[in-house]
Formats: C-alpha cells, structure tokens, sequence
C-alpha cells in the first residue's frame, strides 16, 4: 500500500476496500444495500430532495466524509438550492449544540446526586 494512502483518512480510492466486505459478508453486505435503496426509494412518501437533504443533516452529524460527499451532490441533482443545503448545515449545527446543552443536564444531575 502506498503512503499516499495512509496518509489520508479518507482517500478518493478507498472504495476499493469495499470488496472486502462484500467478500467477507455477502448476506449482511447485500442487506445493507438493499436498505439503502429502499430508503432512497423515490416512490416513497418523503420526497427524494427531502431525503436527500436529511441524509446531509445526518450525514454532517456522524461526520461521514462519504456519506456528506453523495448527499450533498445528490441534494443538488434533486434541486435542492444553495440556500437548503446552507439551512441544512445550520440546521444540523443548531442540534449537535442542542444535545450538548441537553446532556449537560445530564452532567449535572451526576454531578449533584452526591448533594
């Protein structure tokens, strides 16, 4: 393997280490794509630019460089505009900061059980 390659985290050719898992785990592998088509199903009852847009939301929490990569692009070949996709990161920004709030209540009644 070159040292390109582990320099990066994420490299535009890493996808070439998928056939390990279709290799490894055929039935698990093929369930997974299965569900991703379902889901993207455009016959579905949310439209596919919303999905497209809540996959980014989400996809922008768990920080999935690939997933960030495919949904904004597929965002923007279902219409979405300049300023939806600009929502959507300050949607998804408003609620990581939301949880943090959140689970710092959580912090405190830990902190104060000893009271």
């Amino acid at each position: 393997m070159t040292t390109e390659l582990l320099e990066h985290y994420h490299h535009p050719t890493d996808r070439k280490f998928d056939r390990f898992t279709r290799q490894g785990s055929p039935k698990a592998n093929k369930a997974f794509l299965e569900m991703n088509q379902a889901a993207f199903d455009p016959e579905g009852v949310v439209p596919l630019k919303t999905k497209e847009l809540m996959a980014l939301a989400i996809a922008l929490t768990t920080q999935c460089a690939w997933c960030i990569e495919a949904h904004s692009k597929g965002a923007k070949a279902q219409g979405a505009t300049k300023e939806e996709i600009a929502e959507t990161i300050t949607l998804t920004a408003t609620m990581r900061a939301s949880a943090g709030m959140a689970h710092g209540r959580m912090a405190w009644k830990f902190y104060l059980s000893e009271d």
